[in-house]
């Protein structure tokens, strides 16, 4: 039987209030399922507050972040002057196999105790800001912390998807595919170690306007496999996210999309259904 059901998880809750408010109003509508939560944000205390009132209604997670935003704790190698590198840097460091592993390890903790401490339980799933989980020197850790912190339960990202369907998609398939390769090895760790994950990750695009969100949309979500998985970043500009992030305006495009009536129609005219992940 043909799987028809998609679940849609917003990436980056926290980062700033404006997203707070999209997201929560997109999870009140049932148009999203689930959402990664930026705990080490000086927003997430507030945030996660506010996210509890809709507890039960999506899953709710830890979008594990080592780029870009100011860590929790100190990591002088990582981080000597208080903020995590850029993607670039971060990246480079670890497919050399030069990343700090402790550091690493103790800063994915002090997030995860963030979200326990403010949101009052374990979180649903793990995933990465920058899709960081996967890569070398960070995956083990993303492991070990769903053995240890989650007692076996839920699930985590994983970022693989078949090149033959990353090309006939035809959505920025070169971004697309770097991602989806640096999300294999991860995926042969997650079956080794028994941990549940998606089994079709869609949504990397590169935040332009080339095409309507709706046919971004469509193709993204069009013949769903047993646990898909779509990432998406709908959100309201505010100066706080402003001040620390460069994706903006396409976050509005996408929250309007979501919130509309051409969300439902363009699923229903093809048979359809949105549902949480269940891997």
């Amino acid at each position: 039987m043909q799987n028809t059901a998609v679940t849609l998880c917003a990436d980056d809750y926290g980062l700033a209030p404006g997203l707070g408010r999209a997201i929560r109003d997109l999870i009140d509508q049932g148009r999203l399922q689930a959402t990664g939560c930026m705990t080490g944000s000086p927003f997430w205390p507030e945030e996660a507050l506010r996210l509890k009132a809709l507890d039960g209604r999506a899953q709710i997670g830890v979008h594990l972040t080592l780029t870009d935003q100011r860590p929790l704790g100190p990591m002088p190698t990582l981080a000597p002057e208080g903020r995590l590198p850029p993607l670039g840097a971060l990246l480079k460091r670890a497919v050399l196999h030069r990343l700090p592993a402790p550091e690493v390890a103790a800063e994915l903790e002090r997030q995860m105790d963030a979200f326990e401490a403010h949101f009052g339980r374990p979180p649903d799933f793990l995933d990465g800001h920058h899709h960081v989980h996967q890569l070398p020197g960070v995956r083990e850790a993303v492991i070990g912390l769903w053995r240890r912190r989650m007692g076996g339960r839920g699930w985590v990202r994983n970022c693989w998807e078949s090149p033959v369907a990353i090309l006939r998609r035809g959505v920025d398939p070169l971004r697309a595919t770097v991602i989806a390769g640096l999300g294999l090895p991860f995926r042969f760790m997650l079956r080794a170690a028994g941990v549940p994950h998606n089994r079709s990750f869609r949504g990397v695009y590169d935040f332009s306007d080339r095409l309507p969100y709706g046919e971004l949309f469509r193709r993204f979500t069009d013949r769903p496999g047993p646990a898909t998985l779509m990432m998406c970043h709908p959100g309201f500009v505010d100066e706080a996210l402003v001040a620390c992030e460069r994706l903006t305006a396409q976050r509005e495009v996408e929250y309007r999309f979501f919130a509309s009536d051409a969300m439902p129609l363009s699923l229903a005219e093809r048979g359809l259904t949105l549902a949480p992940l269940s891997p």
